[in-house]
């Protein structure tokens, strides 16, 4: 790689034109110089189009038909040039240094570097919170036997990572099954392709609204089952990969994703009748739960205790004081702020 690579900021939008300038005016003022901007508007009907145009010849802009992420970023990728290549989500945005520091970062055998992102809500308002926590460190290294051996590994959502484009060749053209999940068809496939290098400090902000996909602004059945079934999808891509590189595959893998047991304990808490997963039981996945937080999940004593009082509350209370938990939880900016202060009362006390 040159010693000043040229860096491609991908940004993929669809009807967030309330959010878009802000995205695109981050990319631009990177400190670092060599850089492209590529815009991909995937069939908005709002004024998307018309926003983009103003930029001129200051970025790259592609419009195509509705195809959602993972033709957005297909078509991003093809029309790049960059070595290193940032996926930026257009309600989310770039802090001026991040493509300096990811740059100063790289090493030859990486492939993908992810970094902190800090919770914003939708008027673009900071909070205290982070994605990941600020208690959780970010995988570094050959992490694929971590990821066979826990199912998953502390990462960032999209707009938290940049990739090597060179590497990339791999996984791309992301195939049409993953067109609403390409940010796990990456996350998942980067370990088998190269070293992972994580940068603790935040460098983007990642928003949360009424009309983000993943964020969640109220709980709901439906959305956790939608949880679950992206999970499913996500597990037997692990699985394919695991075989493709002759890597041995644990017989109790499905029961070592903390997060895999978290959404299905929920889908079944909201709403059972509904559940996806018909040998999922209650106590199975609270069994689960205790078991993977103490043997495979690398959170610490305190979390560790709180996270398995929560199993418990979830599990075994009546389904309005599980959703309850499950709010707290999976939607941390809605909790009571005296709550968070007990938590940090608790993990001062436990540790």
């Amino acid at each position: 790689m040159n010693e000043q690579p040229l860096v491609s900021i991908i940004i993929n939008n669809y009807n967030y034109e309330r959010f878009l300038p802000e995205a695109i005016d981050s990319a631009l003022a990177q400190t670092y110089a060599f850089t492209e901007v590529i815009v991909v508007d995937d069939g908005s009907t709002d004024g998307s189009r018309e926003i983009i145009k103003q930029y001129g010849d200051r970025i790259t802009p592609c419009f195509q038909t509705n195809g959602k992420q993972g033709a957005a970023l297909n078509t991003g990728y093809a029309a790049s040039k960059g070595e290193i290549i940032f996926f930026l989500d257009a309600d989310d945005y770039l802090l001026p240094q991040a493509a300096s520091v990811v740059v100063s970062t790289w090493k030859p055998d990486t492939f993908k570097v992810h970094f902190r992102l800090q919770i914003i809500d939708r008027e673009g308002q900071p909070s205290n919170k982070y994605l990941p926590p600020t208690t959780m460190q970010l995988a570094s290294g050959d992490i694929r036997k971590k990821l066979m051996g826990g199912g998953g590994y502390i990462s960032t959502p999209m707009s938290g990572n940049a990739y090597s484009r060179a590497r990339l060749a791999n996984l791309f053209p992301i195939p049409k099954q993953y067109n609403t999940t390409a940010d796990d068809y990456l996350m998942i496939s980067s370990p088998f392709y190269g070293q992972i290098e994580g940068i603790e400090e935040h460098l983007g902000a990642y928003r949360i609204h009424d009309s983000n996909q993943w964020a969640l602004t109220t709980v709901s059945g439906s959305r956790f089952r939608r949880f679950v079934s992206h999970d499913l999808q996500n597990y037997a891509l692990l699985i394919q990969r695991a075989k493709e590189f002759n890597l041995d595959i644990p017989a109790d893998l499905e029961s070592r994703g903390i997060g895999r047991i978290w959404s299905r304990l929920a889908s079944l808490k909201l709403e059972p009748k509904e559940h996806p997963v018909e040998s999922d039981s209650v106590m199975q996945l609270l069994c689960w739960g205790i078991r993977c937080l103490w043997k495979y999940s690398e959170y610490n004593f305190p979390k560790r205790i709180i996270y398995t009082f929560l199993f418990l509350w979830v599990a075994l209370t009546p389904a309005p004081l599980s959703k309850l938990g499950i709010t707290w939880l999976y939607a941390p900016h809605l909790r009571p702020k005296f709550i968070d202060s007990a938590l940090v009362k608790l993990r001062a006390l436990v540790s």
